[in-house]
């Protein structure tokens, strides 16, 4: 088996902490997987992992290995891709993940305006409210809402997001407008259990509310819809209710109470050396949302 292909096989072991696994989405005999990995580290003197019967993890020199090989091979891809033509002009299917209502209002419009610029691409969208593995659900570009923990993606900031109680204005006409967190107590509340499960509402300079909701919805959509109707209060993310506040159907209170806003990051695992089809994209979304007002 020449290096390459052992590269290849060491970095999807690497990546996915299972023989089993990068057999799986090489197309290999777990078996081949095995004797590659073993030559390798024949060849190299040293050993790559260290495995039990639960677990593959890199050791320290794999580690040290495992980074040259995704240079080596990134490279390697760059100048294959260059050959051909695919740096210079999108083509394939392009995977953008974000969170479900986020991807729906304000990543799907980016994608379909990507398609109508590149006749030639497809699109998938993978829109859920769960973490999402970039590398091994083939996922091109995510869209994330919050603190990014350390990673190999290149991260691009485009904007924030608020936690915000909101309410109709027709409820405040007739309950009035609250102007502390304690006093919360004494409006109806409707929440999402889906989002905030947690009956503590926080705010800034650590002040907590433990909120008794009068209404427990499955969706933010139901929430919301029940607030715009002015029944009661709820709190989301301000981009979920966006157009609702442009158009005045629903009004932020205790805004000076808010927390430190979430960031919003466009994130994917090429950097400079990604392909057309997601520079494309990335400069698309990039400017796409830092122009959104809702979301600077």
């Amino acid at each position: 088996m020449d290096r390459w292909q052992a590269m290849r096989i060491f970095v999807k072991v690497a990546e996915t902490e299972s023989f089993a696994e990068a057999a799986r989405h090489l197309h290999l005999s777990a078996p081949a997987v095995t004797r590659a990995i073993a030559a390798l580290e024949e060849t190299i003197g040293a050993r790559l992992f260290v495995r039990t019967t639960r677990s593959v993890k890199l050791t320290e020199a794999g580690g040290r290995y495992f980074d040259d090989c995704r240079r080596i091979l990134a490279d390697i891809t760059e100048a294959e891709a260059a050959a051909a033509g695919s740096y210079a002009t999108p083509s394939g299917t392009l995977t953008v993940t974000a969170s479900l209502l986020f991807g729906q209002m304000y990543v799907l419009p980016i994608v379909t305006d990507y398609l109508d610029a590149y006749p030639a691409m497809t699109a998938r969208t993978f829109f859920v409210d769960r973490p999402v593995n970039i590398v091994e659900e083939g996922v091109d570009v995510a869209v994330r809402i919050g603190r990014l923990p350390d990673s190999g993606f290149t991260a691009i900031k485009v904007g924030t997001v608020r936690r915000v109680v909101c309410g109709a204005p027709a409820y405040f006409e007739k309950h009035g407008v609250p102007t502390a967190p304690a006093e919360l107590k004494d409006h109806r509340i409707a929440v999402s259990t889906s989002a905030w499960a947690s009956p503590e509402w926080r705010f800034a300079s650590d002040q907590r509310v433990v909120i008794h909701p009068t209404l427990h919805c499955n969706t933010n959509e139901a929430a919301i819809a029940t607030a715009q109707a002015g029944w009661g209060l709820t709190r989301v993310l301000h981009y979920q209710i966006g157009p609702a506040l442009l158009e005045g159907r629903l009004q932020v209170v205790l805004s000076e109470y808010e927390e430190p806003p979430l960031p919003i990051h466009v994130l994917y695992a090429e950097g400079r050396q990604a392909p057309a089809k997601i520079r494309a994209f990335v400069d698309r979304a990039v400017a796409a949302l830092r122009g959104n007002r809702l979301l600077n």
